[in-house]
């Protein structure tokens, strides 16, 4: 048990917590429609144009919200800084396996990683911010854990794409909920440490800053609303919600992604795939199950 209960937070709170996780999920959910328009483009070339077109998107929003003066005091906190680097590395590691899985066709590979991804959250929530499970809630991080175990017998190797986006995204969602910083401070100042390595990755390729088509260009702006306007959601939803709740939520943008590779983009779910995803889903189902039941007081504590 957690000596240092967390806050409770207050219904409205919770209610904007929601909202804002959900539109961020729905948003993922249809994000490889967006970049399937980028065939073509190299997934390193994509991931630091939306690096830079976010900057730009989130200086717009936080000169709207007049939220400067919180960026100044963000910046005088050094271990503020220091978990805002580790968490723009791991949101730039889960963009670039994103991106590449999506343009190289494994639209599923990255659906089974944010199926995991929850019970990871909750699996983080346990082991480093002293929330207790009952027994069917380890059986549902159990069964996640032989879903993995079924795709690295079946395949002779870990499932790479998946396990990077579902570890990259949890240690992410993990340390943005105890940032003690807004959403919009923290995305501008992630993506600001993030900037200058883009921006010499596109000085150095043939194409440069502006090389492409212009209706390429053009894709690869919108990638400024596309990558700052759900993580900013994110991050007032990871304030204000449980890191469990937070990490149930994430239940739609598989989906959508799982219907969206099967039924639009022609991938095959093999037999191996539907094992996995069987046991994650059961995973799931079990856990849904265990929230609706009374906690005791011990476990509540956080």
């Amino acid at each position: 048990m957690n000596s240092n209960p967390v806050p409770q937070v207050a219904p409205s709170e919770a209610r904007i917590g929601f909202f804002a996780g959900m539109g961020a999920y729905l948003i993922w959910g249809v994000l490889p429609f967006y970049l399937r328009l980028l065939q073509g483009v190299p997934a390193a070339d994509v991931l630091a144009h939306r690096i830079l077109w976010s900057v730009l998107v989130v200086v717009a929003l936080i000169t709207g919200l007049k939220g400067w003066g919180r960026v100044h005091a963000a910046l005088g906190q050094p271990r503020l800084l220091a978990m805002l680097l580790a968490s723009a590395v791991c949101v730039a590691i889960n963009w670039l396996v994103y991106t590449w899985a999506i343009l190289a066709g494994h639209a599923i590979d990255t659906s089974l990683g944010y199926f995991i991804n929850p019970l990871v959250s909750v699996l983080f929530g346990v082991v480093l911010l002293g929330e207790r499970l009952g027994r069917l809630q380890w059986a549902a991080v159990a069964l996640a854990g032989l879903g993995v175990a079924v795709l690295t017998i079946e395949r002779g190797a870990l499932p790479l794409v998946s396990l990077a986006l579902a570890l990259s995204f949890g240690v992410y969602g993990l340390i943005r909920k105890q940032a003690a910083v807004d959403a919009a401070t923290g995305l501008f100042l992630e993506t600001l440490m993030l900037a200058p390595v883009a921006a010499l990755w596109i000085g150095q390729t043939p194409q440069g800053f502006a090389g492409w088509p212009p209706s390429t260009l053009a894709t690869l702006a919108l990638g400024g609303i596309a990558t700052a306007v759900p993580l900013m959601l994110f991050g007032v939803a990871a304030r204000r919600l449980p890191l469990s709740t937070l990490g149930l939520m994430q239940y739609v943008a598989p989906t959508m992604v799982l219907l969206e590779a099967v039924l639009i983009f022609g991938e095959v779910l093999d037999p191996a795939r539907l094992a996995a995803f069987s046991c994650i889903w059961a995973g799931l189902a079990l856990y849904t199950v265990s929230l609706r039941r009374p906690v005791a007081p011990a476990a509540a504590a956080r």
